[in-house]
Formats: structure tokens, sequence, C-alpha cells
């Protein structure tokens, strides 16, 4: 591999044309690069795999929806009827008429305070949902940094991949181990879990020499990349069917996976 293609790949350009961070000039030069050199070509579909794992555990509910009809036209108007063809001169009959009118202003007046009061009401909607979707933005801008970080983790030289596979007593199980001895990290993929009797659940230990030591349980919610203590010098990871809660030490007859890490 030569010099500029080393370049290119350790710019970081890669990772934010995926996730959709490049600038026009840097959307070109990066297709330019994945048009002409296998390397490149390699890196990216490398990412994109990558990428589908830390997109699936970091899936989150689209952010509430902003009301599409916020204010009504007001089209009703008061019309008050003037018969001018009469001339009423009993006293009488022009105090009633002017308090047909005043209750007719009483009545308008009403509906007017009525309409403020939704229009205000319907505001106060509007703030709080625009306040909602700040902080689902906000949100939204941690959850695509901690994707790029678990996508250069994931696409670190350093970091190792294990596929963990079920034994006949739990053929569907499938998680995928990610362990970088450099950082001293480790992930894990829970692909799939069969499912445990309520009062069961699964538990990963690292083989420390002979001795188990727990990097924590697995349950059905943990379907996701997660993040697992760092063994040092571990031998192997197993997978163990435990009582609910988790137990202190393996039970070691009822092992479901393990693979070797050396």
């Amino acid at each position: 591999m030569n010099e500029k293609i080393t370049t290119f790949l350790n710019s970081g350009l890669l990772e934010k044309y995926l996730l959709g961070e490049t600038t026009s000039v840097e959307t070109e030069k990066v297709e330019s690069y994945i048009s002409k050199y296998p390397e490149v070509q390699n890196e990216y579909n490398t990412l994109q795999y990558n990428l589908e794992i830390v997109a699936k555990s970091n899936a989150v509910e689209a952010p509430k929806s902003i009301l599409n009809n916020i204010l009504e036209e007001l089209d009703e108007k008061p019309v008050v009827k003037l018969n001018t063809q009469k001339k009423y001169k009993s006293w009488y009959k022009i105090s009633v008429a002017a308090s047909i009118a005043a209750f007719i202003f009483a009545g308008t007046s009403y509906h007017f305070y009525s309409q403020k009061q939704k229009l205000s009401q319907e505001n106060q909607i509007v703030v709080d949902e625009i306040f909602d979707l700040r902080s689902d933005i906000e949100k939204n801008n941690l959850m695509l940094d901690n994707v790029m970080r678990q996508l250069l983790k994931l696409n670190n030289p350093e970091t190792e991949k294990y596929i963990i596979k079920g034994n006949e007593r739990a053929k569907d199980l499938k998680t995928v181990a990610y362990i970088n001895p450099k950082e001293k990290t480790s992930m894990i993929d829970v692909v799939s879990l069969p499912q445990l009797p309520e009062e069961q659940c699964y538990q990963i230990w690292a083989d420390l020499q002979g001795q188990m030591v727990s990097l924590g349980i697995l349950n059905e919610a943990d379907r996701q990349l997660m993040s697992i203590p760092y063994a040092e010098n571990a031998l192997a990871l197993n997978i163990t069917i435990e009582p609910k809660g988790g137990n202190t030490i393996a039970s070691v007859e009822n092992t479901v996976a393990e693979i070797s890490l050396q």
C-alpha cells in the first residue's frame, strides 16, 4: 500500500463520508479514491459492515411530530343586521334593542376571549414541541458521536474479532466479541440469544488460567453492541446458563458457548 493511500485511510474521511458529514469537496475526493483504489474500496466495505453493527445497537425512536395544524382560521364574524326601514319611537322598544345589542356584544367578546385562550394554549404546545425537538437533536448528536467512536474502535487494526456460537443446548446463540489488547477494551455484539425461562439468564465469563471471572449478564434487552470488562491474559470466553441475577461461580456444566482467545 503506497503512502498516498495510507495517508488517506488515516485521515478519517471514510468514516465522515459514511456518517454524511463530509463537505462536497471531501465527498468528491472520497468517491474518487473508492473508485480508483481497491484498498480503499475494501476498507469502505469493512466500514459499512461495522457501521451496520453499531447502528443496530443505537436504534432510537423517531422524535415527536410537530403538530400539523396549529392555528385554525377564524371565519366566523358577528353579524348585526340593522333594520332601517322602520323607526321605533317607543322607549320600551329602544331599551329592548339596546339590551339585545349589549347581549350580542357580550357574546362576541366572550367568543374572542375563548379564541384567544385557545390560541395561547396552542402556542404553548408549539413551544413545548420545539423544546422537545431541540432535546431530540442534542440526543441525536450525542448518539452520532457515540456511533463514530464505536465505529473507530471496531475498525482499529488492533481490534480482534471472535465469533462465539452456541452448542447443542443453544444452537441459535451467536455473539461477536471485539477485543483490543493494546487499548485494553472489550465489546460484545449479541446477535441472537435464545429465550430462557424467567428464572434463568446467560452469563459471560473469562477463563484466566482455569479461574472463571464474570464479565456480566446477557439479557434479552442486551441484543446490541455493548462494552464488557477487559480481562488481561484471558485464555477463553465462556457463556453459561445461570440462575436469574447471575452467579459468583460459573456453572461450567451449563456452558452453552465458548471460544479460545489464544
